[in-house]
């Protein structure tokens, strides 16, 4: 029997990340769980093994270049390399205005939702560039195709993501890997914003929200991810696909 791929999944403890792993697994592939959340990603590696999967946990701050190298030195241990590469792993912002943002928070969330990313991608591609295929699908956000979605930092770190994926879509399609991106709307998860009341940026997006849809369940972000990381999407490379409801056509 063919064992399945090796897949990375980020902020795998909960919510859409969550919902990937298990999806991923339920497919037959080895999943291993990164999370900051030691008991949840645990929780996701008993469930898994208890359904007859493999999975292993990686716990960590992503921010950390040290916990970047053990989830993909662990990945290549365990699994003989890493196959999918899902970057789901992220932080909210506080809804910030460009002038009430604190060196601190931008910093955070830059370091978060895009550098994070960019070092688990460098850290994967020897591997799959040696193998000749991979497949990268990066969690990015209604954020990454407006302005009107989050703070400046979020913001700015959505769209940073967009454009790392089409990078990569076009730096690597002729060694047999690609990158995607889904765009999620408004998502039943686990993530709070804390905003600062009454502050500008808050305020200011408040009545922007109308026309979001309604809520998708993780399972709905995490089906988008399977499809655009399986041979059905062979040929779908450098794409960003809302799973929001129609919040992007409005």
């Amino acid at each position: 029997m063919t064992e399945g791929r090796g897949v990375i999944v980020t902020g795998a403890g909960s919510g859409i990340g969550r919902a990937t792993a298990l999806a991923f697994a339920a497919q037959g592939d080895r999943v291993l769980v990164a999370d900051l959340n030691a008991e949840g990603a645990l929780a996701v590696v008993a469930q898994i093994e208890g359904a007859g999967g493999t999975a292993v946990a990686v716990t960590g701050d992503l921010s950390e270049g040290a916990v970047v190298d053990a989830v993909v030195a662990t990945a290549v241990e365990r699994f003989g390399g890493v196959d999918v590469l899902v970057n789901n792993a992220g932080i909210m912002d506080r809804m910030s205005a460009v002038a009430d943002v604190s060196d601190a928070e931008w910093e955070r969330v830059i370091r978060v939702n895009l550098t994070a990313p960019f070092q688990l991608t460098r850290a994967v591609l020897p591997h799959m560039l040696a193998a000749g295929k991979g497949v990268i699908v990066n969690t990015a956000s209604e954020a990454g195709l407006r302005g009107s979605a989050a703070g400046a930092a979020y913001t700015a770190s959505k769209h940073g993501m967009v454009g790392l994926t089409k990078n990569l879509a076009v730096m690597y399609r002729g060694k047999g890997i690609r990158a995607n991106a889904i765009a999620p709307g408004g998502t039943e998860t686990g993530i709070v914003v804390d905003a600062e009341p009454g502050a500008h940026g808050p305020a200011t997006l408040g009545p922007h929200f109308v026309n979001v849809g309604r809520l998708a369940r993780p399972e709905e972000q995490a089906a988008a991810i399977v499809f655009l990381a399986s041979d059905a999407a062979s040929n779908v490379n450098g794409v960003v696909l809302p799973v929001d409801d129609g919040w992007s056509a409005v």
